[in-house]
């Protein structure tokens, strides 16, 4: 919010003196932070000139210039033949200047710029010849002086209005010296969008004595009468059960002056506003949104229907805003329409759109520079239903800002006469008694404030008159209801406070917050880490450790992207949760994998020249399996749902297990000294899961599988011994890998941690290791070349027994020596007993009936 420090001067008892910088401060500490200043741009002689006379010359390259004498005062005149007379002639005193602007005669009063000035855009002004004379100065445009874009001719005072005496500054004289302050005004506090606001904030931070300009009370207002403009609210679709505009007040001005024009004070105060003067009308209405805070708008009656009629969009229908755009409405949009004695509009319909409520207008009834007669709107909007249409549309306009954070529901009859009665005075106009008021304020909010709470939670005692006073410098009302017990009227425009504690923090801010101390809290005790935690700083160190790095990415992606990783028809990671407002609309659906969005960043890595990448991320995935058909329940801010609410809101919220994800594109082993490095491979990922689920002591049995988007032969599935699926591993498909640009034989894995949680964790053991000798056997089996070697070590560590501590796989043979579709498999088993040193026979007897179990099931026939 720019704040114009001559403007706030208006309200408030603001020395001359006030050092901008100094101010800033002190905003800050009541919680509107400084953004930045606007000050004087212009030094050096600005004034004021007559013009005495003007040659018009035309020269060779066939522009026309006038050489013109200029009286610029007693000060700055210097000596100068009469630009008429041919032959040398008396002297007078002014300056003479070239200028090539035509919109000026002599006698006019104009804006001057001497020598040593120094305009905005650093631009110095010095004498110079041009055009076969010396040019002692400069004619100033708008443009050139920062008060706007209009640089098709000078500046003459008396179109602003305006009155002086040569050699005046100008730099007073049109307000360049002024000052304008920019402070952020957080989300919750859009009563501070307006000078009132801001006012209202001085004077509480001074101690001053604040005259509401925006009260009924204080401000005139028209009461309604049965004769005013006709308004229909028609709100079939409401959100949350809240209307959409619960009051509407309307106002007719008539007879304006087509051609008068915005006064050059309101003109400046605008632009030190950050915005555009555009004409009487618009500038009047923007005008008392900024001065008051509530937006309002016009329309112009001879473009009007008879009726004006509030409702929602219906699905297909469209509407062109004011900046050209034609947008698709939704549903919840909330519109401004009109329509006929008939009951239709202009276009056929139930009546033709003529805004978006609280965000824009179109141009049907859009006033303009013949516009005499208008409707002005003062209207209370929903602030949810009108952020929704903001932010679905990518519209932001300072209406929108202010209806979306909260706009005094009492404002709207004050503002609409504020607005009439500044046409009648600037426009000649006269402003009808004929009054449409629709709908009234709520009933107040009345929270009950214990004194002494106030205390405990600040950590300052605050005595209850110091409470009351501070209460009541917000607008409160405040009434005392017991020993240290107060009984709080909420303002109208506070529409943030809900709660005793909303109350607390403004004591503490209005207060000071340097009065609190600063006190470091002692720590909750507590259990240290949750299980979750520990697994997952056991899962990332070991990652990171064998040379992965973490990254983050966005949960967003696209049908496409489920496309590029060759996705099934069918497959469950096709069913994505769909964003309502996405921030991207190539990218509108939440991630059921990590792979799909860590690619993305893999692609980049090696895009910047990087050649070997391991990237891994730990995240939430997010599934729609088993979520309600349509949009979930919305309540409003503050309101806390009932435990029936609270199923209904759980139940909508999607389920988003949380995963683990990694990419190796290059090498897995680095070239160096010790070698030429070696390429990933499907088993560098496997290996990775399965120390993963061994970190964490659980076993887990590795099968081959197909799944998009590995490769049909590379590809390895883990399964947890409650027969969840943990994950998969191996080699993307080279046609993932050609899609999405990564390197051929690129190796990635992903596992479900939520599955990996449920499991029993094996590593707590109750018995005690063994000091007795172990005995190893090795056995060759020659089995089925599809069969996997997992499941033959697991049958041969069920008929080997208790005594059996270790089994490894050290060789795979295939080859001529055997018959066609098979293989030999090695095993070397290492037994030891916790009571006694084993006998050879006894180990021999074990990994006997380890091979026969292995026949048995498998058709397993020892190699000799």
């Amino acid at each position: 919010m720019r704040v114009p420090l001559n403007w706030l001067a208006d309200y408030v008892d603001l020395p001359a003196e006030t050092d901008p910088h100094a101010l800033a401060a002190e905003f800050a500490a009541i919680g509107l932070e400084e953004e930045d200043f606007f000050g004087p741009e212009i030094t050096g002689p600005l004034v004021v000139g007559r013009v005495l006379d003007l040659v018009k010359e035309e020269h060779s390259n066939g522009k026309t210039v006038n050489w013109c004498r200029v009286d610029v005062g007693p000060e700055h005149n210097e000596a100068q033949d009469d630009p008429k007379d041919p032959q040398p002639g008396p002297e007078v005193p002014s300056r003479g200047i070239i200028c090539g602007a035509h919109n000026f005669v002599p006698g006019d009063l104009i804006v001057a710029c001497l020598p040593g000035a120094v305009l905005p855009g650093d631009f110095a002004i010095a004498a110079r010849k041009t055009y076969g004379h010396k040019s002692d100065g400069m004619i100033c445009s708008a443009k050139e002086l920062g008060l706007g874009e209009d640089h098709s001719g000078i500046i003459v005072l008396s179109d602003l209005g305006l009155t002086g005496e040569p050699g005046d500054d100008a730099i007073a004289l049109l307000g360049l010296d002024q000052v304008t302050l920019d402070v952020n005004v957080t989300p919750d506090r859009g009563y501070q969008l307006s000078m009132r606001g801001i006012a209202r904030e001085y004077a509480q931070m001074k101690g001053q004595a604040f005259t509401d300009i925006g009260s009924p009370a204080v401000a005139p207002v028209n009461a309604p009468t049965t004769d005013g403009f006709p308004v229909v609210i028609d709100d079939a679709n409401p959100i949350n059960e809240v209307a959409g505009c619960d009051r509407f007040t309307a106002l007719r001005v008539t007879g304006l002056n087509p051609e008068a024009k915005t006064p050059f004070w309101m003109q400046r105060r605008l632009q030190q506003a950050g915005m555009r003067p555009i004409s009487l009308t618009v500038d009047v209405t923007n005008f008392v949104m900024l001065e008051l805070g509530q937006p309002l708008h016009a329309y112009d009656s001879a473009l009007l229907g008879d009726e004006i009629v509030v409702r929602r969009a219906t699905a297909r229908e469209k509407f062109t805003t004011l900046d050209d755009v034609e947008r698709k409405l939704d549903p919840e949009d909330l519109l401004i329409t009109d329509r006929g004695a008939d009951g239709a509009g202009s276009d056929g319909t139930g009546g033709k759109i003529i805004g978006l409520a609280g965000v824009m207008g179109g141009a049907a009834v859009e006033v303009h520079s013949g516009t005499t007669d208008v409707v002005i709107e003062a209207a209370h909007f929903d602030p949810i239903s009108i952020a929704r249409t903001s932010r679905r549309h990518k519209l932001s306009s300072e209406a929108s800002r202010r209806f979306e954070r909260g706009v005094d529901p009492k404002l709207g009859p004050v503002a609409a006469r504020r607005c009439a009665d500044l046409l009648v005075e600037l426009g000649g106009g006269t402003l009808s008694p004929a009054t449409t008021q629709i709908g009234d304020a709520p009933e107040p909010t009345v929270i009950e404030l214990s004194v002494e709470r106030i205390g405990n939670l600040v950590g300052v005692e605050y005595t209850t008159a110091e409470a009351t006073g501070l209460l009541e410098g917000i607008g409160a009302t405040i009434e005392v209801v017991g020993k240290d017990r107060l009984a709080v009227t909420v303002p109208s425009w506070r529409t943030d406070i809900t709660d005793d504690v909303d109350l607390i923090e403004e004591v503490a801010r209005t207060g000071g917050y340097g009065r609190i101390p600063s006190i470091q809290p002692a720590a909750r005790p507590g259990n240290g880490l949750t299980i979750a935690q520990k697994t997952r700083r056991r899962i990332s160190n070991l990652l990171a450790a064998d040379g992965f790095t973490e990254v983050l990415s966005y949960p967003f992606t696209s049908t496409k992207r489920d496309d590029q990783l060759r996705l099934e028809a069918d497959d469950v990671r096709r069913e994505h949760v769909r964003l309502a407002n996405p921030m991207s609309e190539d990218l509108p659906l939440m991630r059921t994998n990590l792979l799909s969005t860590l690619v993305d960043l893999v692609v980049r890595n090696l895009g910047r020249g990087a050649k070997d990448v391991a990237l891994f991320e730990a995240g939430l995935v997010s599934t729609s399996a088993g979520l309600p058909e349509g949009p979930g329940p919305r309540h409003l801010p503050g309101y806390h749902p009932t435990e029936a609410e609270l199923e209904k809101i759980y139940a909508s919220v999607p389920a988003q297990p949380y995963h683990y994800a990694g990419i190796i594109a290059g090498n897995a082993e680095l070239a160096g000294v010790w070698g030429k490095g070696r390429k990933a491979e499907a088993t560098d990922v496997i290996d990775t899961v399965r120390r993963i689920a061994a970190v964490n002591g659980l076993e887990v049995t590795v099968e081959s599988d197909q799944i998009a988007p590995w490769h049909p032969g590379r590809a390895a599935k883990f399964v947890l011994a409650d027969g969840q699926v943990l994950g998969h591993a191996g080699e993307l498909h080279p046609k993932v890998c050609e899609n999405l640009g990564l390197p051929a034989r690129t190796v990635a894995f992903e596992i479900d941690l939520d599955a990996l949680l449920a499991q029993e964790d094996l590593r707590a053991w109750d018995g005690a290791l063994s000091t007795y000798p172990v005995s190893r056997q090795d056995v060759a089996l020659i089995v089925d070349a599809d069969l996997p070697t997992q499941t033959l070590a697991a049958t041969l560590r069920e008929g080997a027994g208790e005594e059996l501590e270790l089994l490894e796989t050290f060789d795979l043979y295939t080859g001529d020596q055997l018959p066609e579709g098979k293989k030999s498999l090695a095993f070397r088993l290492t037994f030891r007993a916790q009571d006694r040193t084993l006998k050879a026979d006894e180990a021999s007897a074990m990994r006997e009936a380890a091979t026969k179990l292995a026949a048995e099931r498998h058709g397993a026939e020892v190699r000799s």
